[in-house]
């Protein structure tokens, strides 16, 4: 179950993925990712949060906040109205029913194997797309979301998805601002929640409000300034949502983080969200 501070209402506008099912098109036509000679980190001795030992902890990090869980790999089965706007929340990253990003999802799972449980709701997730509509999904979308989650090829396709959308170009900009393994995943972290879109609250614009405060390491700047300068830049972002505007994720997880100098990000990490603590050992 997400936290509750995660099922406060949110805005009708989709904050978080705004125009997700236009993010392929919009990435192409204005690109955030720019090329870098100097793409490698700039911690010494970093790996990317793409080794499958990092990018375990990212998901761990992004579960203990999204579901109150460090057992990420359960929440492929989790699914809920929360009562966002964004109609039905569900799977490891909050695939919405409302936003373009589910429909996506199904769809890709119905291309890879056409005799899927959820395969025949696809009619309904392209109507209820843009809204919190539940026309043509109830009574049974989730029970059968959750036999779905049972099906390893479900479970890749949520997989693939969130890499595709949200964790590969996170990784991408944070090794092209040259930041560490911590720097990689406060961009993940950010997508997750806030998406890519044009909105001010937007990933983009995340970044940039940062950039107007410090330069990342590939600018010439110090890894350190630029990172809390990008996590100020979240918090104000997240403040400007009710839903979000607990920013524990930020202030005892990430900046303990920092505060550390862990910039590789690297165990052991003791960490809150919340109020509730957490350990990776």
């Amino acid at each position: 179950m997400r936290h509750p501070s995660n099922d406060l209402p949110r805005p009708a506008h989709t904050s978080r993925r705004t125009v997700l099912a236009l993010l392929g098109a919009s990435l192409v036509a204005a690109p955030l990712l720019r090329p870098s000679h100097a793409s490698a980190t700039a911690a010494a001795g970093c790996v990317g949060l793409d080794d499958p030992a990092k990018k375990e902890i990212a998901m761990k990090l992004v579960s203990s906040a999204e579901n109150s869980s460090l057992d990420w790999k359960a929440q492929y089965k989790y699914i809920e109205d929360i009562g966002d706007g964004r109609g039905y929340t569900a799977g490891i990253i909050g695939f919405c029913s409302g936003t373009g990003d589910m429909l996506d999802l199904v769809q890709l799972y119905t291309d890879r194997k056409p005799a899927n449980v959820l395969a025949k709701y696809l009619p309904a997730l392209r109507q209820v797309n843009g809204s919190d509509s539940h026309d043509g999904l109830d009574p049974n979308f989730p029970k059968d979301w959750r036999k779905a989650a049972q099906d390893s090829a479900f479970q890749q396709a949520q997989n693939d998805e969130r890499d595709r959308v949200y964790f590969n170009p996170a990784v991408k900009q944070g090794k092209t601002d040259g930041l560490g393994t911590l720097g990689q995943f406060t961009y993940y972290d950010a997508i997750v929640m806030h998406g890519d879109g044009d909105d001010p609250t937007s990933f983009r614009n995340i970044r940039k409000r940062a950039l107007n405060k410090a330069k990342p390491p590939t600018q010439g700047g110090d890894e350190t300034t630029y990172l809390n300068a990008f996590l100020d830049a979240r918090v104000w972002a997240m403040k400007q949502e009710e839903a979000h505007s607990d920013t524990t994720r930020v202030d005892t997880e990430q900046r303990v983080f920092l505060r550390k100098g862990n910039l590789c990000l690297n165990t052991p990490l003791d960490w809150k969200v919340y109020g509730d603590s957490y350990h990776i050992g």
